[in-house]
């Protein structure tokens, strides 16, 4: 009988509490822990700060769904991991034991490496739920009394995605209330290039992209680096590629949103051997640990290289579809452990993407994530929004259903025209 432990209930821990307990043998146990009692639609978000969606339609409750495939909950965040113990410390003081444990946590905020930064600072986020709520709520104030708006994603970022989705979400809404007119709007992003997407660019996302921005009336300044925020006013530092300093500016805007750079969680941050030095789990090409060989993760918490080295520090993203094959691979090669196999499953890392622009939208495919690339695809067009719109009801509904069907492969796949990836 083994105990396997999920710690976190994002994307990436859903649904592998679900895969994980299909594969494991009768007599075993499977526990999610998670500081959250609800398990939120995180890529709905953006549509949230602007109010097109409420909480209640992109969260629900975990405990009663997760309860009906006989897994159990915790509802109490992690105080820290000791992987030497095999052994978890909860917040409330209590602890839990495992004997497999995979880490799902996704990233904690580094708001505080900017100062001014994040929505206890002058900048709104679209990374939780709680931040897009109190940016809905804001949203309506400045629309009444509009004027200009910073938009982007700070130094050290990986999730490039949702800065451009909301910007040209708050696009689309503002044009909807007749003020876009009122609203100049800059996007500033540590990305070389606008369409880079930490990816090193995907197809002619950077023609495109740019393309869209101008048709928008979106200015843009990338190789930037944000030095700090103070209310009203965001200054920056333009870079050559070279790295030395092109510009300083000082941009004043009335709202602003901008992404943060990621870290691991406290839980997990300086366990030697476990995390690298920005706190993400270290994993093999099994998803599992190299010294904590019953340690595994899933998502945007684990440890990926840059793709490329850029003058102002840029991340790689993990992308839903990464993530699923991400979860396949951990709870096939746990169950092969349980039976005292040794791992042979690794995922695929392909990134697939489906952008809404409010009206309008982008997917791309790159094949695999790293270049050089088998495929490089990226394509544009009011389908995309209507794809995004239809994933965001069929995951929550599948996720409820308990389902370990791999939902992105069998949606976005057939919304792109793609029969199989290769």
């Amino acid at each position: 009988m083994a105990h396997i432990v999920i710690l976190g209930a994002g994307i990436g821990g859903m649904p592998m509490a679900y895969e994980m307990k299909e594969l494991a043998r009768k007599e075993d146990t499977v526990t999610v822990i998670s500081d959250y009692s609800y398990f939120q639609f995180t890529p709905s978000n953006p549509w949230a700060a602007v109010n097109w969606r409420d909480r209640d339609e992109i969260t629900f409750p975990i405990a009663p769904y997760l309860a009906k495939k006989d897994i159990h909950f915790i509802a109490n965040g992690a105080k820290r991991v000791h992987p030497d113990q095999n052994r978890i410390e909860l917040m409330n003081g209590e602890h839990v034991d495992y004997d497999f444990l995979v880490i799902a946590t996704g990233p904690k905020l580094a708001f505080d490496e900017v100062p001014g930064l994040g929505p206890e600072g002058h900048t709104h986020s679209v990374c939780h739920i709680d931040h897009a709520e109190k940016s809905s709520a804001e949203w309506e104030s400045f629309c009444a009394n509009p004027g200009p708006i910073v938009v982007g994603a700070v130094q050290g970022a990986s999730c490039y995605g949702p800065a451009y989705e909301y910007s040209l979400i708050m696009d689309t809404d503002l044009r909807r209330r007749k003020i876009r007119d009122k609203v100049p709007m800059t996007f500033v992003t540590a990305e070389p290039y606008i369409g880079h997407l930490g990816l090193g660019g995907v197809g002619d996302s950077r023609g495109m992209l740019e393309s869209i921005m101008r048709d928008r009336h979106i200015k843009w300044i990338c190789n930037a680096k944000v030095l700090k925020v103070e209310a009203g006013k965001m200054f920056i530092a333009e870079h050559n590629d070279d790295g030395s300093i092109k510009k300083e500016h000082e941009l004043p805007f009335r709202y602003s949103m901008m992404l943060p750079a990621f870290k691991g969680i406290d839980a997990v941050f300086g366990i030697d051997g476990l995390t690298n030095p920005r706190g993400f789990i270290l994993i093999d090409p099994y998803q599992r640990n190299p010294k904590y060989k019953n340690i595994y993760s899933v998502g945007v918490c684990v440890a990926i290289p840059p793709v490329e080295p850029t003058p102002v520090p840029t991340g790689a993203p993990k992308t839903g579809y990464m993530i699923e094959s991400m979860v396949t691979a951990a709870a096939h090669n746990i169950r092969l452990a349980l039976d005292g196999h040794e791992p042979t499953e690794k995922p695929t890392w392909n990134a697939i993407c489906l952008a809404d622009f409010g009206d309008t939208g982008a997917a791309f495919v790159a094949l695999p994530q790293i270049p050089p690339r088998n495929t490089n695809w990226f394509k544009e067009g009011k389908w995309v929004h209507l794809a995004k719109v239809g994933f965001e009801k069929y995951f929550i509904r599948k996720m409820k259903k308990g389902t370990t069907e791999p939902l992105y492969e069998r949606f976005i796949l057939k919304a792109m025209g793609i029969e199989k990836l290769k």
